[in-house]
């Protein structure tokens, strides 16, 4: 078969550029040298610490937050303290809903522990950052607390519930081993929650390889 000059050239082209698909094929399939690319195509990333959002970008709103946070931390750390003291001090206030209302007000000094003063911080120094390891455990805790409270309050419910519609069974069905368990429900409840969604948020460690063509 006798080809021209131009339709040489592009069978000449074409071959050519099939053998250098074939040889990028052969070099960079999985099948075939898989250690060498996971040596190449390895790839590692690692996070250590995040910016946040700035409530202010002035110096005098920000120390205005700080104010307004250091102001609204105590009034609630001052009630919820007088709340958890008269329940454990006063004889006449160990009832369930007492009780309930005591682990309540344990619930809430937590949440106000665990964002609050972050927060200050950040307002007062005029600083962003948050170590990966503090906004872990600051979304733990935070999920904890809130997911435990409301359980909390479904308990309490059940105790009002009783209460009102079966009075003369209210000392056989919340009596303190009942209460106990239902409280110990809730914070166990809490932290499951808590340590699901933190896992599914935060995997670690965030490490991973190429072994194939595909990033996975």
């Amino acid at each position: 078969m006798v080809l021209s000059g131009r339709e040489w050239s592009v069978r000449k082209g074409f071959d050519s550029s099939k053998r250098n698909l074939s040889s990028a094929v052969i070099v960079f399939s999985p099948a075939k040298g898989s250690n060498v690319w996971r040596k190449q195509m390895s790839n590692s990333s690692s996070i250590s610490h995040f910016l946040l959002l700035p409530l202010a970008d002035t110096r005098q709103l920000q120390l205005l937050h700080f104010c307004l946070f250091l102001g609204i931390s105590l009034a609630a750390l001052l009630a919820n303290g007088l709340i958890i003291s008269a329940v454990a001090c006063g004889h006449l206030l160990h009832t369930p809903m007492f009780f309930f209302l005591l682990n309540l007000a344990l619930t809430d000094l937590g949440f106000i522990l665990t964002t609050v003063p972050k927060a200050m911080h950040n307002s007062l120094w005029d600083t962003r950052n948050i170590s990966y390891t503090g906004c872990a455990a600051q979304l733990f805790l935070f999920l904890f607390f809130i997911s435990a409270e409301v359980s909390l309050l479904t308990v309490m419910c059940y105790d009002r519930y009783v209460s009102i519609c079966k009075p003369l069974h209210y000392g056989t069905l919340l009596g303190s081993r009942a209460c106990a368990h239902m409280a110990a429900a809730a914070w166990a409840s809490g932290f499951l929650c808590s340590a699901a969604h933190s896992q599914c948020i935060f995997p670690a460690p965030v490490l991973w390889q190429c072994p194939g063509p595909v990033l996975l």
